[in-house]
C-alpha cells in the first residue's frame, strides 16, 4: 500500500511547562500532563518524569493499587524494580520499557535497584475504554535491546511502539498510538507522520530545537494541533532529545481518584471498596494471559 503524502504540519496548540511534584514516598518528579495547566490529553492521562541522583530516590514508590488504565515505565538511565500482589517481579535496565495494564486491578511497587548514578526516566498514564477497564492485567517488558532504532541523517528514533521511518516497536497496544523516543544531532531535521485524528504531544528531556515552528526547551510538553505531521530541526550542539507520544482519543467520560481511573463516581468508590476488601484483583486471573 503507497503511503499518503504528508501535507500539513501540525502545529504546536499548547505548551506546558513542567512544574515539579513529590510522589510516591517522597521523589521528585516533573509533571506536564496531569497538572492544572493539562489535565489529560485524551487518551493520556498523566506524564511524568524523573531525574535526579539515584539515592535520593531510594524510597521510591511502595506498593500501590490501579485499576481502570495502562502505565507506560520508560528508563534511559538507572535500574527499576517491579514487584507486585501476583507475584510478578522484573527490572528494567537503561533503555528498557515497561507497559502495564493494570486492568481489572493490581497492588505493585516501583523501586530503584542501584544507589549510585542518575535515575532518569518517565511514566506515563493511558486511559483504558470502558470495554477494556475490567480486563485482566497484563505486562510487556522489553530491554534496550529489544527495542528497534532506525537512524537516518543526524537523526535516531528509538520505536517503542507504532511506526516510524518503515520501523514498528513491539508493544501491543490496546489503543492505537505511538511512543517514539527522538533524538536529533546539530543541523538534522525529522519528519513525522503523526495521524490527524489523534492526539497528541511532544515531551523535551534534552537539549533545545525546533518542534513544528515552535522553539522548545527541556521540561515543556508541547501539544499539537490540527495536522498530519510534526517537524523538528536543532542548530544546538547538544541537539534534541523528545519523547513523540500520540494517540486515537477515546471520547469516554474520565474520572480520576488517585490511583483509580474509571467512567464514573460509582466505579470509583467500587474499586476503593475491593481494594479495602482485599479483592481488587480477581484470583483466577492469569496476568501473563495475551488477551491481544
Amino acid at each position: 500500500m503507497t503511503a499518503m503524502p504528508l501535507t500539513t504540519i501540525r502545529p504546536v496548540s499548547k505548551v506546558v511547562q513542567g512544574s515539579k511534584q513529590m510522589e510516591g514516598a517522597g521523589v521528585q518528579i516533573t509533571r506536564t500532563v496531569g497538572t492544572q495547566k493539562l489535565k489529560n490529553l485524551d487518551p493520556y492521562l498523566m506524564l511524568d518524569e524523573l531525574k535526579l541522583p539515584a539515592k535520593q530516590a531510594f524510597a521510591g514508590f511502595p506498593d500501590h493499587p490501579h485499576r481502570g488504565f495502562e502505565t507506560c515505565s520508560i528508563m534511559l538511565s538507572g535500574l527499576m524494580e517491579h514487584k507486585d500482589s501476583a507475584g510478578n517481579h522484573g527490572i528494567i535496565g537503561p533503555g528498557g520499557v515497561q507497559w502495564m495494564t493494570a486492568g481489572r486491578g493490581i497492588i505493585h511497587s516501583e523501586m530503584p535497584k542501584a544507589t549510585e548514578g542518575i535515575l532518569h526516566g518517565f511514566q506515563l498514564w493511558i486511559n483504558l475504554p470502558k470495554k477494556d477497564k475490567m480486563c485482566k492485567p497484563r505486562y510487556q517488558d522489553y530491554q534496550a535491546s529489544e527495542i528497534p532504532v532506525v537512524e537516518r541523517n543526524g537523526v535516531s528514533v528509538r520505536v517503542m511502539a507504532g511506526d516510524s521511518m518503515n520501523i514498528t516497536g513491539p508493544i501491543k497496544m490496546r489503543n492505537p498510538g505511538m511512543l517514539l523516543d527522538c533524538r536529533l544531532s546539530k543541523g538534522s531535521v525529522f519528519q513525522q507522520h503523526v495521524p490527524s485524528e489523534w492526539n497528541g504531544f511532544a515531551y523535551v528531556y534534552h537539549g533545545t530545537g525546533n518542534i513544528s515552528g515552535t522553539q522548545a526547551q527541556i521540561e515543556q510538553s508541547l501539544v499539537l494541533g490540527d495536522g498530519d505531521h510534526i517537524l523538528a530541526s536543532t542548530e544546538e550542539e547538544e541537539g534534541l532529545r523528545f519523547l513523540l507520544i500520540a494517540g486515537r482519543p477515546i471520547g469516554e467520560p474520565i474520572v480520576q481518584h488517585g490511583p483509580f481511573v474509571m467512567n464514573t463516581h460509582f466505579e470509583i468508590q467500587q474499586a476503593f471498596e475491593d481494594y479495602q476488601r482485599g479483592v481488587l484483583q480477581n484470583p483466577l486471573d492469569n496476568p501473563w494471559q495475551d488477551e491481544l
